[in-house]
């Protein structure tokens, strides 16, 4: 047994079988987090499908929020392009902030399970049933939020240039061809998955608030493309755009919104999540061989 004067930074015994305080405050070195993720991504990938689905519902759904804060909050802003996109980056953290503190299944975050795949932690089967399980449930919370706020009316705030907003928002991700969508979809996802990646190194709330909100507002506002805020995003334009009754709108369609925008932007996301992000960093720190960082 170790004596007690050596093992003076342990956390006291809590009465009543209670986990030990950790008193440790400094954040989870980097392949620790390596560790931890890995060790989180076995853990989703053997959920049951219906909590699973559950789940990720209501990531979709809290993305969607984030978006609807998003488009309220750079409705009308005289701070000029930059400023303007910032802080509309600030109010989208919203929906990450959500899904990490609150609870929930992303399929952009879950492009990180690609840790535990590659050290043969779980099959490629239980990661593409993950993937699948959580796009699907996404997409119908995102769907069904952009329903809900269509019906709230509150697309009609500041006589309805809310809603021309939200049209105009649609509109130029349509516009988009499918390197560029690619590509942003790339580099969007590299953010958030750095943004969960640095959720593991927090040890309190405040520290995941903090740690997700610079990537994520750093990629809405370079305008990077998110395959989940889109299924959000787009419907609303669809939902909104005969309400306006504008001769000069682009029409918004299912078939343009799949093939030009969801797909080249999923197809992105996987490769700046799964790839970038959670590939390099089970090579650095994870594959077999190699050292072991503190």
């Amino acid at each position: 047994m170790t004596p007690p004067e050596s093992n003076k930074n342990a956390a006291p015994e809590r009465p009543n079988g209670l986990q030990p305080v950790d008193l440790k405050i400094d954040g989870y070195a980097p392949a620790e987090i390596a560790a931890r993720i890995e060790d989180v991504g076995v853990k989703k990938a053997q959920m049951n499908l219906a909590t699973m689905f559950v789940l990720s519902v209501l990531a979709g759904a809290f993305i969607a929020l984030g978006a609807a804060f998003y488009t309220v909050t750079v409705t009308g802003s005289g701070l000029g392009f930059g400023l303007t996109r910032a802080l509309g980056g600030l109010a989208f953290s919203l929906g990450l902030i959500l899904v990490v503190i609150a609870g929930a299944e992303l399929f952009t975050g879950n492009n990180l399970i690609t840790l535990a795949w590659a050290s043969g932690r779980v099959s490629a089967a239980a990661l593409l049933r993950n993937w699948l399980v959580v796009y699907i449930g996404n997409f119908a919370g995102a769907l069904a939020t952009a329903y809900i706020v269509f019906l709230s009316g509150v697309w009609k705030m500041n006589n309805q240039a809310v809603g021309a907003t939200a049209v105009a928002i649609a509109e130029s991700k349509l516009q988009l061809n499918f390197v560029e969508g690619f590509c942003r979809g790339v580099l969007c996802n590299a953010l958030v998955c750095l943004a969960i990646w640095l959720c593991f190194s927090a040890r309190s709330t405040m520290d995941k608030i903090l740690a997700i909100v610079f990537p994520i507002s750093a990629f809405v506002a370079c305008g990077f493309e998110h395959s989940v805020a889109n299924m959000y995003f787009v419907p609303l334009g669809m939902l909104i755009q005969p309400e306006l009754n504008s001769a000069g709108d682009t029409p918004l369609g299912w078939a343009d919104f799949l093939q030009k925008n969801l797909l080249p932007v999923t197809l992105g996301n996987l490769l700046g999540g799964a790839g970038f992000v959670g590939g390099v960093y089970w090579f650095v720190f994870q594959r077999k061989g190699n050292f072991k960082q503190g």
